[in-house]
Order: C-alpha cells, then structure tokens, then sequence
C-alpha cells in the first residue's frame, strides 16, 4: 500500500540530504588543507585578482567554464549523427584547451573559501577532473580512428560534467560562494540619517562596530576628523571587517584579506568581487550620523566629499 501524499511530501530529498552529509563530512580536511596552502603559495601576484575576476565585478570561474562545456555537449549532439567524428574530436580538443584556465581560476576561489564549501568544491572538482580524463581518452580514441570508443567515452565524459555542474550549482546557489554577501544592505537600511555614537566612542585609526536598522556597519574616524563608515559584513563570505585592521585609508577582511577602501568601500584587492555598500557620515553636536550613500539610485558622490563636520573624506594608496 502506498504511502499516504503528505508523508511523501515531508521525505528529504535524497540528493540534498547526500550533499548536506557531503558538506559535513571532515575526514578529507587534512587533504583541503594541504591543497589550499598550495594554492595560495602560487606565485600569481595580481593575477590573483585577475583569477578571482574583480575586474569583472563576480567570479570569473562560471564564465571560462562555458567553453569547455559547450564545446562537449556540441560535440555529443555530433556524436548524435554518423559521419561527423571528425568534427566532434575538433570540439572535444577545443574543450580540452580551454579546461585548464577555467580549472585554475576555480582552485583560486576555492582556496578562499569556508570548509563545508570546500569539501563540496573538492569532489566538483574531482568530478571535472574525471570529466577531462575521459575526454582526453575520447580524443585519443578518435586520433586512432576508434569512433565508437571515442563517443563512448565522449558521453561518460558529459555525465561527469554533468555531475561537476549540478556540485558547482549547489556550491553557487545553496552555499553562496562567489555571491556578493553585502547586497541586501542597500535594501534593508532605512533612508535618513542614523546615529551611531558619540565622537570619542571611535578612537582615531580603529574600526568600531555599530549598528543601524540591525544591519552590522564599519566605523572609523581618522586622526585628521574625517569618519568613514562601511557594511560590516565582508561581500566575499560576510568576514567581520570590524575585526580587520586599517591602514592607508583601507580595512582588510580578517577572514581572507579582501581590502576595502574606507572612503567609499571600492575592493581595491580580492578575493572579494564586490565592493562594500558605504555610507555618507556627519558630525551634530557631538555625534557621529550615518547615512547610506546612493540609496535612491542616485550618482555616487564625488571622491574626496567633505561631511557636514567639515573633515574631508581621505583615500588610501593601494589602487
């Protein structure tokens, strides 16, 4: 006898429930470890940067991976028809090519991320990896004039893609990484100004956390007066930016070093892609007022604006 429709609604979903185990599962951190240190050690400079795609404002990896992808699954639509094993190994090449940046771009946001997101990044990538091997063998199947071996492995080449992709969606859309961890402050902090503490409750050179509309925001005052403030909340994976430190006009993220600049929160150096949301501040009566800057869609005020205390918003020196 079948089980009754609202009991077969309230089951888990086998899939998630296995991911879910997946991103709980500790016994490959020691291996994680090892393969983030490594990463990190690369000798990239600002091709770091370049990796993470803060020059793109989000994450490159998702765009250099359509080549690879689209090239195989052209490739087994061809597949799909006899004659063209010529054609299709041209495209399984070109997929071939262009796996290898797109990989390197993916372990460089990975390095950068929380366990449970690398555990789930770790197996996405094995699957890739299984992925690429199967499609070497396709070629070199192909290039020996074995078509049928060459669309057979063609095909199991696309199912582990197919596996890699469905992780790398989980990773993007169930455990937000790469997604901008500031956006919704735009959205949640009421319009006006807000008082944040008095002036002698921020010591110069030192970020201070307050609170505005329960939304974390970022205070610093300068030595020379001028206060800048930031979301809090890192937009890479939402570090506490009030634990980071300051200098040359910039906040570094604790977490994973992302450097924000404090005047009006541009990401000046990854692995962060987005830039904090900022805020207008000014000084009545004592107290320091925040207000969050283009809140109604409006142009983003000229660099170096002065605040209604009259200190003049300063910038630092690392772009």
């Amino acid at each position: 006898m079948s089980a009754p429709p609202r009991r077969r609604l309230l089951r888990q979903n086998r899939i998630l429930w296995l991911l879910d185990r997946l991103e709980r599962e500790p016994r490959a951190d020691a291996l994680i470890d090892t393969l983030r240190k490594g990463v990190r050690a690369l000798p990239l400079g600002r091709g770091r940067d370049l990796l993470h795609g803060r020059w793109l404002g989000h994450p490159v990896h998702p765009l250099m991976v359509q080549v690879p992808i689209g090239s195989w699954l052209s490739a087994a639509v061809l597949d799909l028809r006899p004659g063209r094993s010529r054609e299709s190994g041209l495209l399984v090449g070109v997929g071939l090519g262009a796996a290898a940046p797109a990989a390197v771009a993916g372990w460089v946001d990975w390095a950068e991320l929380h366990h449970p997101q690398q555990r789930v990044g770790l197996v996405h990538a094995l699957s890739n990896t299984a992925a690429v091997g199967l499609y070497a063998a396709s070629l070199v199947s192909r290039v020996k004039g074995r078509e049928g071996a060459g669309r057979a492995y063609g095909f199991l080449g696309l199912t582990a893609v197919g596996v890699g992709g469905m992780l790398g969606g989980h990773l993007a859309y169930r455990q937000a990484s790469g997604a901008n961890h500031a956006e919704e402050v735009t959205h949640v902090v009421s319009a006006g100004w807000h008082p944040v503490g008095s002036v002698d409750e921020f010591p110069a050179g030192e970020p201070v956390r307050r609170s505005v509309d329960d939304v974390p925001v970022l205070v610093v005052r300068e030595s020379g007066g001028a206060v800048h403030a930031l979301a809090e909340r890192c937009s890479h994976l939402a570090g506490p930016l009030s634990e980071g430190t300051v200098e040359d006009g910039c906040v570094r993220c604790p977490w994973h070093g992302s450097v924000f600049r404090l005047s009006d929160g541009w990401n000046v150096r990854g692995p962060a892609t987005a830039p904090q949301p900022s805020f207008e501040t000014r000084i009545t009566g004592g107290h320091v007022e925040v207000r969050l800057r283009h809140q109604n869609g409006g142009e983003p005020a000229p660099q170096g604006t002065t605040t209604r205390s009259g200190a003049a918003h300063g910038h630092g020196d690392h772009d």
